[in-house]
């Protein structure tokens, strides 16, 4: 597999079985190389200003018109119903999701998407939701688009080849993804499956601005890859299902071609991959604990500056050096909801009950930070530099909006932690207004 690099680039790329096939000198000429249909893909409106304008020119066999009506799918555990149970406040913990064994429930990752939490509304064009995906075979004669935003896809165990109309990709554990708006895309697997989305509404993903930090840092604008152009000009006699998410639901339209017929494309809205061990991190060297906000690899932003529709941050290997500081993240209390997962290996602040291929809620202003062990063993340790995360992956969806918990997270999946609070209750009181 062969990638172009750079986030928000202007690419151009063709298939190079077919030289020549993106026009010259224009988008839309009377007649298309190799008698190819011209098709743009906008992923903003026309009028947006120049820098955040996104659209991408897709020169196909067949234009993506040609398909049947769309009818009702079953979405299964798929929903922004935020209302169907009742709020919980609680701090919430899941054990690792389980994914279905092969070929007794065969699943795919369509029919393996599950709705975890979320707020806000598609046709808004306002929200967020945290989904898992558990599957354990590949998407065969079906593809899949979100018409209601963008899919931030972090795999945790097993790897995704996965074919859009822009090229092929193949994303591994420590990488993630991101497949824009209207993008379609099918996914294939090697066994048994398991991730993270975070779906946004109503933004693209961005690069955080550095401010003080500089001209670089955090993720770098060339470590993020963008497949080349790759096409098949495939017959599906028995049908081709294109699936289509909207308002929340799942459609089903039939075609008797593939819709990966893409021999060329040029623009900046593209789908696109980033390995998370390039992200160059920044840390405290004197004293004191800086704020997650320096961890932050991409962000969705709202209208209102620094308040972000939803972050994506991480927790990778780095060193701990800071003088007369408690190193492991501290408690708090937050105006922002944040959502967090492992990738692999033992969460500082939580090193047993927290596991890979779980996750946890902190609602707003829902308190929360180390346990109780990790207090005690921080509160006495030998303040040397420090080797912190080596071999562990965690991240944090953080977004400024209510989360809400869908039925299957708290009861369906059978999955929740009911005793998660009492990680915190061995913690005991050490205060004495005779020491100073």
């Amino acid at each position: 597999l062969q990638y172009m690099s750079g986030f928000g680039n202007e690419h151009v790329s063709e298939d190079p079985r077919c030289p020549g096939a993106l026009p010259e000198g224009q988008n839309n000429p009377q007649v298309c190389p190799y008698g190819l249909y011209a098709e743009q893909l906008s992923g903003s409106a026309f009028t947006c200003p120049r820098p955040t304008n996104k659209r991408s020119w897709l020169y196909r066999i067949l234009p993506s018109v040609c398909h049947k009506p769309f009818k009702p799918l079953e979405e299964g555990h798929l929903t922004h119903d935020w209302d169907e149970i009742e709020p919980d406040p609680n701090q919430l913990r899941w054990k690792p999701f389980e994914i279905p064994k092969a070929p007794q429930n065969k699943m795919d990752f369509v029919s393996g998407l599950h709705t975890l939490c979320g707020a806000g509304e598609p046709r808004g064009r306002n929200g967020i939701a945290v989904h898992i995906f558990v599957c354990n075979t590949s998407m065969v004669d079906r593809c899949l688009y979100n018409s209601d935003g963008d899919f931030l896809i972090v795999p945790q165990q097993g790897k995704l080849l996965i074919t859009t109309e822009f090229g092929k990709m193949l994303v591994e554990p420590n990488e993630i993804c991101v497949i824009q708006q209207g993008m379609r895309f099918s996914v294939e697997v090697f066994g048994e499956t398991r991730g993270y989305i975070l779906e946004v509404y109503g933004a693209h993903f961005e690069l955080p601005d550095l401010g003080p930090i500089g001209a670089n840092g955090l993720a770098n604008p060339r470590d993020f890859l963008v497949p080349v152009a790759w096409y098949e000009d495939r017959q599906v006699p028995g049908g081709y299902t294109v699936i289509s998410k909207y308002q929340g639901k799942l459609f089903a339209a039939q075609q008797d071609y593939s819709p990966f017929n893409v021999v060329a494309w040029h623009g900046n809205y593209t789908p696109y991959k980033y390995h998370l061990e390039k992200f160059m991190v920044i840390n405290a060297v004197a004293f004191d604990h800086a704020d997650p906000s320096i961890f932050t690899v991409l962000t969705a932003k709202t209208t209102r500056a620094g308040v972000a529709l939803a972050d994506f941050v991480i927790f990778p290997p780095r060193w701990g050096v800071a003088n007369n500081t408690f190193r492991p993240p501290y408690y708090h209390r937050n105006c922002m909801s944040e959502f967090m997962g492992l990738i692999k290996g033992h969460y500082e602040a939580k090193e047993e009950g927290f596991q890979p291929g779980g996750g946890s809620l902190h609602s707003m202003m829902t308190p929360h930070g180390p346990d109780a062990d990790c207090f005690e063993k921080a509160s006495k340790a030998k303040l040397e530099p420090e080797r912190v995360a080596d071999g562990t992956m965690a991240f944090m969806f953080e977004s400024s909006l209510s989360l809400a918990v869908t039925k299957w997270g708290l009861q369906t999946s059978n999955r929740l932690d009911k005793n998660y609070y009492k990680c915190w209750e061995p913690l005991k009181s050490h205060f004495n207004p005779k020491c100073k």
